[in-house]
């Protein structure tokens, strides 16, 4: 890496308005396509800050050489030693908004963003919107069939209607109900991530951060929602890897605990 590489990615000059925050651990097999997916934006005003979560593969060397080929997209690489899901979340969505961001958005790197999906965020936070959920879909690439797509569709709808009668997700305070967050596909203010407090900074084995930030959010704003027109396609390797069933028992508080939960 040259030395005007490195100044780029590691460089704390002012972000554009919005910044997408994306986590990484381990990821040069599908990286590459996540960075492609967002270069291929149709709204390109936009700072991407892939956050390395202690990675030993190639990753961070696949990020700069994206960002060698790119020179017009504005790219930052950031560390963080504070191994978790949500803790890299974090330290993306905090760049942002210590460097200027006023509106914040997040994918993962196994993730595909549509090539709209910037443009829906931004005319979604025009209309209003604190926090936007987006609609996650199974990648296409991944040798899943209709049917295995199908079935996955309807266990996330499944799963959101649960998380509207599930005890943990009521109590006093909430000023809406409840709206199941797909970290992987998520905007919101720089200002309500400020006032939430943000994604805790936890471990996926321990909490779902997205789950714990819709619910800090509901306890401050209406002004939240679904919009399917936002959309990102998200690996179904954990699928592939445990089942259906065992992959909803995990997102529901862990009922399913793997060995291994880094599937790669």
């Amino acid at each position: 890496m040259n030395a005007e590489l490195h100044d780029r990615l590691s460089s704390t000059a002012p972000t554009r308005s919005l910044c997408v925050a994306m986590p990484m651990l381990n990821e040069e097999k599908l990286v590459r396509q996540a960075l492609d997916s967002l270069a291929a934006q149709s709204f390109p005003d936009f700072t991407v800050v892939v956050v390395d979560n202690g990675s030993t593969d190639r990753s961070c060397d696949i990020v700069a050489g994206f960002a060698a080929e790119h020179p017009r997209m504005d790219i930052r690489l950031v560390h963080e030693s504070q191994k978790g899901t949500g803790a890299a979340a974090d330290s993306g969505m905090r760049f942002g908004v210590e460097h200027g961001a006023r509106w914040l958005a997040r994918t993962d790197t196994d993730c595909l963003a549509a090539p709209d999906w910037t443009a829906r965020i931004m005319a979604a936070f025009k209309d209003g919107l604190e926090l936007i959920a987006g609609q996650l879909n199974p990648r296409e690439d991944e040798g899943i069939t209709s049917r295995e797509r199908l079935m996955m569709l309807l266990a996330v709808e499944v799963a959101s209607f649960f998380g509207r009668i599930r005890p943990g997700n009521k109590g006093e305070g909430y000023l809406g109900p409840y709206q199941m967050l797909p970290g992987c596909n998520m905007a919101i203010t720089a200002d309500m991530y400020q006032r939430s407090g943000g994604f805790p900074r936890s471990k996926i084995e321990d909490l779902h951060e997205d789950r714990a930030l819709s619910n800090r959010v509901r306890k401050l704003t209406r002004n939240y929602a679904l919009r399917r027109d936002v959309v990102v396609f998200g690996s179904s390797r954990r699928v592939k890897a445990w089942g259906l069933k065992n992959t909803l028992a995990w997102y529901a508080d862990h009922r399913y605990r793997p060995e291994h939960v880094d599937i790669r």
